[in-house]
């Protein structure tokens, strides 16, 4: 069944949060009752949260070291941008396929224990992936194999992350947690490519993987250290099936989640090509290495900036309509990114970078809170599962595709397709609810 539920009464910072819309938080805002920086100062203060963010920002380092070292060394091996894509598939492919079974997970049992079990999972097939790369001759088929089933494990995990961040903290700080959370990625992007560009010159790929392993533990200690609340079903939830689905079903009847997640679809799938594809376009148009320092640096620039716009959504644009935000971030992302694909040096190669990843999670950022806000809990999981397929599941896909243009015509045109549809949601991704807006919805 479907129920609309309007915006709940308030709730006392010392309890977990309550579904809430756009309008709780601007109101907020418009009375003046904390400083435009307040929603990640205190977001941070709240324990369990400074706790779980910790904790994934260690963990998400060692990731990003894996994610960039295996494309690199997948390059390395075969010299093909196509095989390239496959890994890319590989990784976030799972997002596609099994991000469904992780929010009806998400929505059902302990959210806490569902956390672990994937990160116990991840850690295990990153130590196989160390020891298959230490081999003199690796398979591809088992380099696709191991990856695939740590994407696996990431798919199942991923949505009950996230529906687990408004849990964490007082409602009108989720604007906060939600910037903290995605500055977390972009952290890591900083810090996981840099030290896993070092260590894949100096030590090799199998000790970048085996470190990855052990930066899980990170995860599964905050897990264990805090306490939240189960979510409440009721007689009248949508059961089989229709529970599995009911991401969709919200979607499809919500019109502001609908679009939201058009949006980082089309986003996903012809826009970020370039990042399955960096190795090669860092290589042909920027003249660096894939197995160099450097190589890590301009990963690590790209995420200065996605660090910088992902924090801004929190602070300096905190007191601004994000749905506006949204829009200015994909027409500058749409322009950079054009740039990018037409720049020949890397002393171009870097400034431009670190403008375009500003755009990118400025964009992302403002684009995740503004659907964040609009979710009732029972059905957040099940949503955010959308939202992963839509936004890591589609990268893949779009790899793939990607990985065939440039084979067959050179990097530079997969670039300039994704900044012409950026081009386009810069006009499309306006999330503004209708004036006849009934609330969120409930499945």
């Amino acid at each position: 069944m479907l129920d609309r539920d309007g915006p709940p009464g308030p709730a006392p910072d010392d309890e977990p949060p309550v579904p809430f819309v756009v309008e709780d938080a601007e109101e907020a805002l418009e009375e003046g009752d904390r400083p435009i920086t307040g929603p990640i100062r205190s977001a941070l203060s709240n324990r369990q949260f400074g706790i779980v963010f910790t904790g994934s920002v260690l963990s998400n380092i060692g990731t990003w070291m894996q994610n960039v070292v295996l494309a690199a060394f997948a390059y390395e091996l075969t010299g093909s941008a196509g095989f390239v894509g496959l890994i890319a598939f590989a990784t976030l492919g799972p997002l596609l396929l099994f991000s469904l079974v992780g929010g009806a997970l998400a929505d059902t049992f302990d959210r806490r224990k569902v956390i672990i079990a994937m990160a116990i999972e991840q850690m295990v097939f990153s130590v196989v992936l160390a020891l298959l790369v230490a081999g003199s001759d690796p398979s591809e088929v088992g380099l696709f194999v191991v990856a695939f089933l740590i994407g696996t494990g990431n798919a199942l995990q991923a949505p009950t992350f996230a529906s687990l961040l408004p849990n964490l903290v007082p409602r009108r700080d989720l604007s906060g947690a939600v910037a903290l959370n995605s500055a977390n990625m972009n952290l890591s992007r900083i810090v996981g490519p840099a030290l896993g560009g070092v260590l894949y010159a100096t030590v090799g790929a199998q000790w970048v993987f085996l470190i990855n392993a052990v930066t899980y533990l990170f995860i599964v200690v905050a897990m264990l250290r805090i306490d939240v609340p189960r979510v409440l079903r009721s007689a009248t939830d949508a059961v089989g099936l229709k529970r599995l689905i009911g991401g969709f079903t919200v979607a499809r009847h919500d019109p502001v989640v609908g679009k939201a997640i058009i949006t980082i679809a089309l986003f996903s799938f012809f826009s970020l090509t370039f990042l399955t594809q960096m190795p090669v376009l860092a290589a042909d148009n920027f003249s660096i290495a894939p197995k160099s320092a450097a190589y890590g640096v301009l990963y690590a620039v790209f995420g200065v900036g996605a660090l910088a716009g992902a924090l801004s959504i929190g602070s300096v644009f905190a007191s601004k309509s994000l749905e506006r935000v949204l829009q200015i971030a994909m027409a500058g992302f749409a322009f950079f990114l054009a740039v990018y694909g037409l720049v020949r040096s890397p002393a171009l190669a870097y400034p431009v970078g670190l403008v375009l990843g500003f755009c990118y999670f400025a964009a992302i950022t403002s684009l995740s809170t503004v659907l964040q806000r609009r979710l009732d809990d029972r059905v957040r999981g099940r949503v955010l599962a959308v939202w992963m397929m839509a936004f890591g599941g589609t990268v893949p896909i779009g790899g793939l595709v990607a990985g065939w243009v440039v084979d067959n015509s050179n990097v530079t045109v997969i670039v300039l397709i994704g900044a012409a549809m950026a081009a386009f949601l810069a006009w499309f991704a306006d999330l503004r609810p209708p004036a006849d807006d009934p609330g969120p919805l409930v499945s």
